[in-house]
């Protein structure tokens, strides 16, 4: 999967030993090459002669090397020294090549972590630092042109100085690889480089860049859902997958020190933890200490022996330790616990679980691999086995197993983005129907038209925030002439504030029909409220208004009203639903012919606009005088976010000189 240090080898321990027995076109024996009639690039890295040791003279043209020991390219590194395990080798290698010949080049790629390349005596391409040993990255192939005047000599003596630090004299890989160094026409060669990069890196670089787009989307899906933790974790992924493309790009055009490549490491490491953490948010269970515990160990060490064999510090065989802690939690554990969530109907686990099933393929084969190349006879087939697990040639592309469980892993999460989305889609069809439906229950109990009673004039407005809201009011006929006002908002919006507005219509009709005293209509509400609000609770007001004007007011919680542009003071009460029992005190005025009494409910005086102003008490003691449409539309326009209810009374009659 994504822990691409866990199944990233030394390329000196990859590529397998045929692959330097194909010379094209030359006449080869150990110390001489013919290359007069080049016509397309050789590899010659499996060539010539070779010594331990360090010497100065080994890169003279007219050394004689005839003393060296042939290089043979099924022999490992080890079997030309047994008793000499020097830190240094050289090679050299002559080549006849056409006098006349122009745009000669060398190409060398994964030769050693430090090497010096000379022709003729003459440096040519150097990587890293040999003595004192600075480590480079070995990635990049490196072509220079050879100059004409060193052609006309008719002969190349190529000495190349390498490192050969411990993992190379413990590695059971041959010694010398014919894909390292190759020979031909300089805009050939980097032609070839050019296909060679696409090809190996085009699987690498296609993740790395649906990363970033797969983690945009599922940033978008977070904010407007936070419960989905996973969505943050593949942002995450995709943030630390476009750190990685700027790094990777730079290391396959030239090699870079050790010490820089270290972060790309860390990187890996932190794809490894935000992979873990997005699976366990998939999978809404949190993992035991155990688990976590055991997968930072494995984590650490992986990349403790990652950065040891970037340095050469560790025997080749040590490379199964290095994968097996953290290939348990990659391989092992992580899939269990999607199968077992699959098992449950899940299918989102069932598509998470393809990709790592192409991730555990490459662990399998890259241990097994490296357990049979401890056995000599099966050695060949282990070695060629191991490149299967890191590259299949398709065409020009080479894919490994590890690439493409990247790759399928994002396409993956792109597919369980996506179904969703669909689902959701048909559950927001779902609830806009049901939100339609409230809607036309809500208009139901919330009459637009307001029954007329003799003697006053009452405008009604209702406004919503959402398709169905919170406030409700009820304006009802009371004996002898009067009327009767209930007014409240609902903590909340949305369809569960609706159905409570509709236990709280219903309760007051009911409550009217024994007692229209406010003071006990509202006792009956907070009673009929309680245990059905999960925490929360209702504003409310009841008015009873006599028909020669006498008004009794008792409230609980809500806005005072205004009359005639005043503000009635009203004494302080607990809302209805938070206490069994209650009490409310009632207040009384007069409500002179010609006056108007005005009530809002806070979705008014909270209306903000986009700089954060609020509407106010003091607008809304000014518009209070206006009419209720005017006044509602005030609100809207300043900015809603509540819902907006607004009910004016005014008695009928002449307007007397002086209240």
């Amino acid at each position: 999967m994504s822990c691409r240090a866990s199944l990233r080898l030394p390329r000196l321990c990859v590529l397998t030993a045929s692959l330097g027995a194909v010379i094209t076109g030359l006449s080869l024996n150990a110390q001489s090459l013919d290359a007069t009639g080049l016509r397309e690039p050789v590899r010659i890295g499996a060539a010539g002669v070779v010594q331990d040791g360090d010497d100065p003279a080994y890169a003279r043209p007219d050394f004689v090397d005839s003393k060296w020991l042939p290089v043979d390219p099924k022999t490992r590194l080890r079997e030309y020294f047994p008793h000499s395990h020097s830190s240094i080798v050289w090679r050299r290698i002559h080549v006849k090549v056409d006098p006349g010949q122009t745009g000669l080049a060398l190409q060398a790629y994964d030769i050693s972590r430090a090497f010096e390349i000379y022709v003729n005596g003459k440096e040519l391409i150097a990587s890293g630092q040999v003595d004192p040993y600075v480590a480079y990255t070995r990635d990049a192939r490196l072509i220079a042109h050879i100059p004409e005047e060193q052609l006309r000599a008719g002969t190349l003596v190529i000495a190349i100085r390498l490192r050969a630090p411990l993992t190379a004299w413990t590695s059971a890989a041959p010694g010398f690889k014919g894909a390292t160094l190759i020979l031909g026409d300089e805009s050939a060669l980097r032609d070839k480089n050019l296909l060679s990069m696409i090809g190996e890196n085009a699987v690498t670089v296609i993740a790395d860049l649906l990363a970033p787009g797969v983690g945009l989307v599922a940033l978008a899906l977070f904010l407007s859902q936070r419960q989905r933790r996973e969505y943050l974790w593949i942002f995450v992924l995709g943030i630390i997958h476009a750190a990685i493309l700027p790094l990777l790009v730079i290391s396959i055009n030239r090699n870079l020190p050790a010490n820089w490549f270290i972060l790309y490491e860390i990187l890996l490491f932190a794809t490894n933890a935000a992979m873990i953490l997005m699976v366990r948010a998939f999978l809404r269970k949190p993992f035991g200490w155990l688990l976590l515990l055991c997968t930072a160990v494995g984590c650490f060490i992986t990349y403790a022996f990652e950065i040891a064999y970037l340095y050469g510090a560790l025997p080749y065989s040590f490379a199964v330790f290095e994968v097996i802690p953290i290939g348990i939690v990659f391989a092992v554990v992580l899939p269990i616990l999607l199968i077992r969530q699959l098992r449950r109907g899940d299918r989102e686990a069932g598509i998470l679980l393809i990709p790592f099933f192409f991730y555990s393929l490459g662990v399998y084969g890259f241990i097994g691999a490296r357990l049979l190349q401890q056995i000599p006879p099966l050695r060949s087939a282990a070695l060629r086995a191991e490149q299967l697990v890191f590259g299949i040639p398709l065409g020009i592309v080479t894919v490994g197993l590890r690439e493409l469980g990247i790759l399928i892993f994002y396409f993956s999460l792109a597919i369980i983005i996506v179904l969703r989305s669909a689902r959701m889609s048909r559950q927001q069809g779902i609830l806009e129907g049901e939100m339609a439906a409230a809607r036309e229950v809500q208009q139901v109990i919330l009459p637009e038209r307001v029954e007329a009673v003799p003697g006053f004039t009452v405008e009604s407005v209702y406004q919503p925030a959402q398709q169905v809201g919170g406030d409700f009011f009820q304006v009802l006929p009371a004996g002898k002439g009067g009327l009767l006002l209930v007014i409240g908002d609902v903590a909340g919006k949305g369809l569960p504030a609706a159905m409570l507005v509709s236990v709280l219509v219903g309760a007051i009709r009911t409550a009217t029909a024994y007692s229209q005293a406010p003071e006990e209509v509202l006792a009956q509400l907070n009673e009929r409220l309680l245990g059905r609000t999960h925490g929360g609770f209702s504003t409310a007001l009841a008015a009873h208004i006599d028909a020669d004007g006498r008004v009794t007011i008792a409230n609980a919680g809500h806005l005072s009203p205004y009359l005639n542009g005043r503000e009635v003071e009203l004494p302080g009460a607990l809302p209805l639903g938070i206490l069994s029992g209650a009490r409310y005190e009632t207040t009384g005025f007069n409500l002179p012919p010609g006056s108007r009494l005005t009530f809002y409910s806070d979705g008014v005086v909270e209306a903000q606009n986009q700089q954060g102003e609020l509407f106010g008490f003091e607008r809304g003691k000014a518009t209070s005088t206006q009419p209720a449409a005017a006044i509602a539309d005030a609100a809207r326009q300043f900015g809603q976010s509540d819902d907006i209810t607004v009910v004016c009374i005014q008695r009928n009659g002449v307007v007397a000189s002086a209240a």
